[in-house]
């Protein structure tokens, strides 16, 4: 999605954040305290000095070692702290945020999977979160980003990760406070959480009956704007169910490149990574667990397999690219749908990979040299824009077009908070767009593919409903021979919608249509 919102398995940064959210928060009598003090935080987290004390380094269990013998003072909770202040206060992507600083210590797998954890369940509980700490905040007066930070991921250890003693998270969390610098305010830090504790079947939460939007938005922490669009497509019950879904079992997809590698060597060089895995729905995809980094892996960097979702990977395989064919992936960057076509045509061919950054074109051209790809073709174009000159050269045509992210926010739940009822109306606007613009590229007997991560129906059946009333040379086919069996009999009138709590697969949808006589 670009902008604000996920496109396919990617990122783009197509308009700026208007997130505005206002929250109450408090402690005036401890302003003057709050002062940060510039100095400390400089000295103790400059490059080279040693970033925790040593109750820090005792309290999480001691001092971590690199792989080369050397002490760090990195503790995974002031990891975390850092992926949550990019995430809150410079608006990153939480993905983006997080491969990127883990990227810069080395920690052992545990602590990974500990950062991970507490970034991703304290976005995506936020409002949840917040609700609980307002109760116990007897000011107005917003608080630092860090110690909000702080207090929501002490929270989300009191309540969420049962693993984790309560006391320890407290003392975490007013250690942590003080490690930054914020003396001042480790009594209020300490308070809260412990009053927390102690009142938690005190605690007041929204009357369904009286406002159901309210009720969603604080129970399943959830934006309004993204409440009021469920319940309006699907009513109040199956709107709960979406968004209370908890996605128990987290996983990585990945797919065989068949030009390089069959399925029983991935199997094999998975197995001797320590990797462990289950098969997929989709032939040639598998789930992996406990698997740290895979691009550093020697598979993968050897262009053996994708990181790729198994939906994304369904609705490449929709196109049905033959060997010697002309294919335009229409919003191609990082490259993941582009790969399975290439695959699908045994390398011939042609398919041309577009997007509208060049950074995201050189994305492309990385997942090309990486896979080790003779037929694609990436380039720098605005697939919005009408090519007269391309008219009924394709023998196919994928739109995995720009959308609201909204079928993948169990694996990247910062996407939620990102959505709002008027990005949605520009996003369908920039749909239309490109749909008006590829269409016609297409030949008569060809093949065109729109998809989306998203669920909701005004980005899906609706714009192929309109599409299709605009375009009587076009007309939709079933996917049903495609389809594994657990997904058969779900297809609709005007194409399939995926959903995670329903399916076990990414929030995806995925429409085929054939150009006709007129």
């Amino acid at each position: 999605m670009k902008g604000l919102f996920w496109e396919g398995n990617r990122m783009t940064d197509f308009r700026k954040s208007r997130n505005t959210q206002k929250e109450k928060t408090g402690a005036a009598n401890d302003k003057k305290d709050r002062k940060r003090s510039g100095s400390f935080a400089e000295k103790r987290f400059s490059k080279g000095a040693a970033p925790f004390s040593n109750r820090t380094q005792r309290v999480e269990r001691g001092i971590h070692t690199r792989n080369d013998g050397q002490k760090s003072g990195i503790v995974p909770r002031r990891v975390a702290l850092d992926i949550l202040l990019d995430v809150s206060k410079n608006n990153a992507y939480a993905q983006l945020a997080l491969e990127k600083r883990l990227s810069q210590i080395q920690l052992e797998r545990r602590d990974v999977a500990l950062v991970t954890q507490l970034v991703y369940g304290t976005i995506e509980k936020r409002i949840t979160l917040d609700y609980r700490i307002n109760q116990f905040l007897k000011s107005e007066e917003p608080l630092d980003a860090t110690i909000k930070e702080i207090l929501r991921m002490g929270v989300y250890q009191l309540f969420y990760l049962d693993r984790i003693p309560d006391m320890a998270a407290v003392d975490e969390s007013v250690t942590l406070t003080r490690t930054m610098g914020f003396e001042g305010m480790t009594g209020l830090v300490n308070a809260v959480l412990r009053n927390m504790l102690r009142q938690k079947d005190e605690l007041k939460w929204p009357d369904p009956a009286s406002d159901q939007i309210q009720y969603l938005s604080v129970m399943c922490s959830a934006p309004e704007a993204l409440c009021r669009l469920l319940v309006s497509a699907y009513g109040f019950d199956r709107a709960k169910e979406i968004l209370q879904y908890n996605k128990k079992d987290r996983f990585q997809s990945i797919r065989v490149n068949r030009l390089r590698c069959d399925d029983a060597r991935l199997k094999h060089l998975l197995r001797d990574d320590g990797v462990e895995f289950v098969p997929g729905l989709i032939d040639g995809t598998y789930r992996v667990t406990r698997a740290g980094d895979l691009s550093k892996m020697r598979g993968y960097q050897n262009g053996l397999f994708c990181i790729q979702g198994e939906s994304s990977v369904l609705a490449a395989r929709a196109v049905d690219a033959k060997p010697g064919q002309s294919v335009l992936d229409a919003c191609a960057a990082p490259g993941g749908k582009t790969a399975v076509l290439s695959e699908m045509m045994n390398d011939t061919g042609r398919v041309y990979a577009w997007d509208t950054h060049s950074h995201r074109v050189d994305l492309i051209r990385g997942m090309v040299n990486r896979l080790k790809l003779e037929n694609v073709r990436p380039a720098l174009r605005d697939a919005r824009s009408a090519r007269p000159e391309m008219n009924k050269t394709l023998d196919a045509a994928l739109i995995d077009a720009p959308c609201s992210g909204t079928g993948v926010i169990y694996e990247k739940p910062d996407l939620k908070y990102r959505v709002t009822e008027q990005e949605i109306q520009e996003l369908i606007a920039i749909q239309y767009q490109i749909l008006e613009a590829v269409s016609p590229m297409v030949k008569t007997g060809g093949t065109l593919v729109y998809s989306t991560c998203s669920i909701l129906p005004e980005e899906n059946e609706k714009q192929i409903q309109a599409f299709l009333e605009r375009h009587s040379d076009y007309k939709i086919e079933s996917l049903d021979y495609l389809l594994p069996e657990q997904l058969k009999g779900k297809e609709g009138k005007y194409g399939l919608q995926l959903f995670t709590d329903r399916d076990d697969i990414d929030g995806f949808y995925i429409a085929k249509l054939r150009r006709v006589n007129e």
